[in-house]
């Protein structure tokens, strides 16, 4: 399949967000120096370098007790408010679970942290793939596509309380009755309540996330695999007559040489935590090679892949900063809108992509919107403190 890509995805400036890396161990599943912290007075000083250097989103993870080369975690919606707290541009989403919260207490805490940061708060579903996580809560666990069917449940019902009064919903999982929350979230611009994000490569996730997401997750991909993700959502999408934007996960590493940036990865795989991986990759068939069509997130994952756990090798962020911006311009040719990063050494990486990779990659996007015809609407651009539209243009 073929992705469409509307015209406005050539106009509209690629957003850029980043990992919140509030776990222990980084990003990948490797002894490699990480000059990375998960405690929150790091993380508060990352989320301001990100905000000045051109970054829009944050994303912070949902881990639990049952985690993956990671033996400490921060929950993420806490975690978020007190980053939304700590900056005054950067969206912060964070992951939530189906199963593990009812999507009334979300909405409410939703509103709460809307309000709270003045528009800032955004929330990931994430259906769950990591089946100790709820056994070990003493949580039913769903087999895969069950999973997506309750998602969309708690996607609707979350939405529905949201911006309806009075809401109702009678399904196989939730049922609730003439509900209505006061206040609503605030009315923002450009959007009709706070952004709901939600992934997964499979089938199942991209016709859930036609449906019923504002923004939709992949885990990495090549530039291939990523296009048939983009259309099997559109295909959904349009006959449920909606239009959900696309969002793409890659590990970068940017360095002066590409001999360079290949040796880093090489090292960073050298160094894989073998028992971490491979129980990892033990634990994932479930989410991937389970569903019925195989096409599920980590089905095609090789040891080297998951030692970057989302994936974020296949994307192809490897080299020095031209090599880079070539490379998210080609994702944004089949519809890419946002790029999830993920870095070794998060607080300085962060810099230099803002210094080093974006510039390039505004004047490629600027040059691609001519070539089909318009114009980049630099309007869209963040803004850094005491930096006027005109210079962030510029």
């Amino acid at each position: 399949m073929t992705p469409t890509v509307p015209r406005s995805t050539y106009e509209t400036p690629l957003k850029l967000a980043y990992w919140v890396p509030n776990v222990s161990g980084g990003l990948v599943v490797s002894t490699i120096e990480q000059r990375t912290d998960w405690e929150f007075d790091y993380n508060r000083r990352l989320a301001r370098i990100a905000e000045d250097s051109g970054f829009e989103y944050a994303l912070t993870q949902a881990r639990y007790a049952a985690s993956y080369g990671a033996d400490r975690q921060h929950e993420a919606t806490a975690f978020s408010l007190g980053l939304l707290g700590a900056t005054e541009r950067l969206k912060i989403i964070s992951a939530v679970h189906p199963g593990m919260w009812h999507p009334g207490v979300l909405a409410k805490w939703l509103i709460t942290a809307d309000h709270i940061s003045g528009g800032r708060a955004a929330v990931n579903i994430v259906s769950g793939w990591l089946k100790d996580e709820f056994i070990n809560f003493g949580l039913p666990w769903l087999e895969h596509d069950e999973r997506y069917v309750r998602t969309e449940e708690f996607i609707r019902v979350l939405r529905g309380l949201l911006t309806e009064e009075d809401f109702s919903l009678d399904g196989t999982y939730y049922q609730v009755s003439g509900i209505d929350l006061s206040p609503k979230p605030l009315e923002i611009p450009g959007r009709a309540h706070p952004e709901i994000f939600f992934g997964g490569n499979s089938t199942a996730a991209q016709a859930t996330a036609g449906r019923v997401a504002d923004w939709y997750f992949s885990n990495g991909r090549d530039l291939e695999g990523y296009a048939g993700n983009v259309a099997g959502v559109q295909a959904s999408a349009a006959e449920a007559g909606r239009d959900p934007r696309f969002g793409l996960n890659g590990f970068v590493i940017a360095r002066e040489t590409r001999k360079e940036a290949e040796e880093t990865l090489r090292e960073i795989i050298a160094k894989a935590h073998r028992p971490a991986v491979e129980g990892f990759a033990q634990s994932v068939k479930e989410a991937g090679q389970s569903t019925k069509d195989g096409k599920g997130m980590w089905a095609d994952s090789s040891f080297e892949d998951l030692v970057q756990y989302n994936d974020g090798f296949k994307t192809q962020l490897i080299g020095t900063p031209e090599e880079i911006a070539d490379r998210i311009l080609e994702y944004k040719k089949i519809g890419v809108n946002l790029l999830l990063t993920g870095y070794l050494h998060f607080a300085e990486e962060v810099a230099a992509f803002g210094r080093d990779v974006l510039p390039i990659v505004r004047e490629k996007e600027a040059e691609l919107a001519r070539a089909h015809g318009t114009e980049l609407n630099t309007d869209l651009l963040p803004v850094a403190p005491g930096v006027s539209a005109e210079e962030a243009a510029a």
